[in-house]
């Protein structure tokens, strides 16, 4: 499964420094439709693209949002320029199903 979407980054407000961008619902419901075997805290393995960096991390449900979350880690941020409250084009390849 491979989706394209463009989404705020926004900081956690529980943990300083910890940066997310919100996978779009109807993406979302989507991934969580194919079953897979249970991780922990409900995390999917993925591989992320933004502009010309790339990983491997997990995404998480977002508590009542029914959205799932991306974690943007600091080396992406600062590769890419990105801000928060400013828009972050994303490749995302579910690994996990």
């Amino acid at each position: 499964m491979r989706f394209r979407f463009t989404a705020p980054l926004w900081e956690w407000q529980a943990q300083a420094n910890w940066y997310f961008v919100t996978v779009p619902e109807e993406i979302s419901a989507d991934i969580r439709e194919v079953p897979r075997m249970p991780r922990g805290f409900g995390s999917v393995r993925v591989q992320v693209r933004v502009g010309g960096s790339a990983w491997s991390t997990s995404i998480f449900p977002s508590s009542g949002e029914g959205a799932y979350v991306l974690p943007v880690k600091k080396a992406v941020r600062v590769a890419e320029g990105l801000d928060e409250g400013g828009p972050v084009e994303v490749e995302l390849h579910v690994l996990d199903g």
